[in-house]
């Protein structure tokens, strides 16, 4: 008897939870989310992809974050804390913009309401067996974050580099002193993680029951101010907190310029001594958290970029060899093989693409770069050569498809008119179903282009910061059930149930 083969034909938003309705703000891991679990599991949609869950900083940037391993406390449900008695029904919160998030007004807000619950549960008779568990079981990363969040608080959030020396540079009698002194306040951050990630837990189980995917995203670098990069200074090349190269990228799509990120650079020899034991900890943790991964910037994992610290721009940057393949077979090797997408964009050369055909990482193709170049551009679907890829519309750096159709050059609206048969109505419902259409194993789409916004929804520019980044938000009733039908028949027409 010939056995089916399994259908890897599947179809994937892209959206941030942050973007979700709800009344405190910012979206949260509540009761919307798993309503937007029901509305991709109606449409026949089997991923949801997500940027970094890492706590972040005013800037709202999921990039930029204080841990690797930490989950954001912004995106706690604040109604489920109010059901379990933790705080009062009755809160008074400021009248919050319902289509964008103000993170120096959330921030604040939300961290005072896990306060108090830290306070009535600690305060309480309440049964602490789970989160002792929790702590127990997380303590490997859990008291380096809890400390860390401690210290700077206490040292009104200057970066670690201009704290108390003993405590700058991790020496245990001053970290066990400060410990000491202050274990209400590291007893607080605990109990705010505990909280992520037993709601994270419920959200991603439910979904799964709903054969739901939740595709996770690990950026390749950290931020210098971060748990992580304090508590582990010898695997980065530092000296003192001091970097004299910083990570970025030449110029590519977004940028004359370049990108410069600026955060440290792996000491690739230091990690390879130990195994990339840190490395492994930081897959198996994510592992817990998603079913599938995106590794953000793979040209990393191959090659990085090595920007003099005194350069106010990415140009004068040199390649300096990652061994990726040395990294990725120690993870396998401890981790047994798990799904990942190599988002390999920008400036690829051969040696990337060899690391991607080593372990078979499918990677991205993006149709909003299709049209330049001509008509063998390698991300017009007649030219994919195989299964094995990702295709996205446009990711959350790329404007939404209204908005870069409407901003491209009369020749660049020529060739997508000439090669879809259109004259631009519904734009994106037509690079939708061009997603879709194509042979490409996953095809991806943000919420933006489903709802057919323009560029004012857009959800970060790279290489600019500002309030028109990792802000935008949709509303109750804007996804209707008109738009998951028409999903749904699109994604059924092609064999992506």
């Amino acid at each position: 008897m010939e056995l089916k083969k399994k259908n890897e034909r599947k179809a994937g938003v892209v959206l941030h939870p942050t973007s979700l309705p709800g009344p405190w703000g910012i979206g949260d891991i509540g009761a919307e989310a798993f309503k937007f679990i029901d509305l991709m599991a109606d449409a026949g949609v089997k991923i949801w992809q997500i940027l970094p869950l890492t706590p972040t900083g005013s800037d709202g940037c999921p990039y930029n974050s204080f841990s690797a391993f930490a989950g954001n406390e912004l995106i706690i449900d604040i109604t489920a804390l109010q059901k379990k008695g933790l705080i009062p029904e009755n809160i008074r919160h400021p009248g919050f913009n319902d289509k964008s998030v103000d993170y120096k007004s959330v921030i604040p807000f939300k961290l005072e309401l896990i306060y108090k619950a830290a306070q009535n549960f600690f305060g309480s008779s309440r049964s602490r067996s789970d989160f002792e568990k929790f702590r127990v079981a997380n303590k490997w990363w859990l008291d380096d974050y809890a400390l860390y969040k401690a210290i700077s608080d206490s040292c009104d959030n200057v970066s670690w580099k201009f704290w108390p020396e003993g405590l700058k540079k991790k020496e245990k009698k001053a970290v066990d002193k400060f410990a000491k002194e202050h274990q209400s306040e590291i007893l607080r951050y605990q109990f705010g993680q505990w909280l992520f990630f037993s709601q994270w837990k419920e959200l991603k189980t439910y979904a799964n029951s709903k054969n739901v995917e939740i595709l996770g995203d690990i950026p390749i670098f950290l931020s210098f101010d971060s748990a992580d990069v304090w508590a582990n200074q010898e695997i980065f090349k530092m000296v003192d907190g001091v970097m004299s190269e910083v990570s970025g990228v030449p110029p590519d799509y977004f940028s004359a310029d370049g990108q410069l990120w600026g955060n440290p650079l792996y000491d690739w020899e230091v990690l390879a001594k130990s195994g990339f034991r840190w490395w492994v900890d930081r897959f198996r943790h994510n592992l817990t958290m998603y079913d599938m991964i995106r590794l953000d910037h793979f040209r990393g994992f191959s090659e990085y970029w090595a920007v003099p610290s005194s350069e106010n721009t990415a140009r004068n940057g040199v390649w300096k060899k990652t061994p990726g393949s040395e990294l990725f077979t120690a993870v396998f090797d401890r981790l047994g093989e798990f799904s990942v997408i190599a988002e390999d964009l920008g400036n690829i050369d051969e040696s990337v693409k060899e690391l991607k055909k080593e372990f078979n990482f499918p990677g991205m193709k993006v149709l909003h770069f299709a049209f330049y170049g001509g008509t063998d551009h390698e991300f017009l679907p007649h030219n994919f050569t195989g299964t094995n890829c990702a295709v996205y519309t446009g990711t959350h750096d790329n404007d939404t498809t209204v908005g870069w159709y409407w901003s491209a050059t009369d020749d660049t609206r020529r060739f997508v008119n000439h090669y879809l048969d259109t004259d631009g109505h519904e734009i994106n419902w037509k690079m939708i179903r061009l997603a879709l259409s194509s042979i490409a194993d996953k095809a991806f789409f943000p919420l933006q282009d489903v709802l057919g916004w323009g560029s004012d929804c857009r959800f970060n520019i790279p290489g600019t910061t500002g309030p028109h980044n990792w802000t935008w938000r949709f509303r109750h009733g804007d996804l209707a059930k008109a738009h998951i039908d028409r999903l749904r028949g699109i994604i059924v027409a092609y064999n992506r149930m």
